[in-house]
């Protein structure tokens, strides 16, 4: 099924491509959720007429990210955890808890953004990449700590 993309879509297109989807992911996700039109000649009319205000909305967006990646940039977080024997911690650092800690600093991050694979399981410093726009990434290092 042939769809223009009203959002990025990570692993489908950015704003403004008409792909081609499965029909149920597109049914079931992307039109409900207003991500995507079904790729009509209606819409594709609609979808140029309002171009340039998708346009100037995306440079907004772009811009926004950049001002919080520069915040974010040398920014370092501390989790101190419990830990076991031989420095074993119980449980890990979600990207849930360094929300919390960026929040805890005055920046407001949607945990969806920050880009851990798995959760944080060893002591020490970790770099974590916050993806706050398809062209603006950030860099933070958080620093997990024994519980004393």
């Amino acid at each position: 099924m042939r769809v223009i993309l009203l959002n990025e879509v990570e692993h489908t297109g950015r704003r403004g491509e008409e792909v081609d989807v499965k029909a149920g992911f597109a049914r079931n996700y992307l039109i409900p959720q207003g991500m995507a039109v079904v790729a009509s000649d209606g819409n594709r009319k609609w979808f140029e007429s309002q171009r340039k205000r998708i346009e100037a909305e995306s440079v907004r967006e772009r811009e926004e990210a950049a001002e919080i990646a520069a915040a974010i940039a040398g920014t370092r977080v501390e989790k101190t955890m419990k830990v076991g024997e031989n420095d074993h911690l119980y449980g890990s650092v979600t990207s849930s808890d360094i929300a919390e800690l960026l929040a805890a600093k005055g920046i407001i991050i949607n945990r969806r953004k920050i880009a851990l694979e798995s959760g944080i399981k060893t002591l020490g410093d970790h770099r974590v990449n916050i993806v706050l726009h398809p062209d603006v990434t950030a860099e933070l290092t958080v620093t997990v700590l024994p519980e004393e």
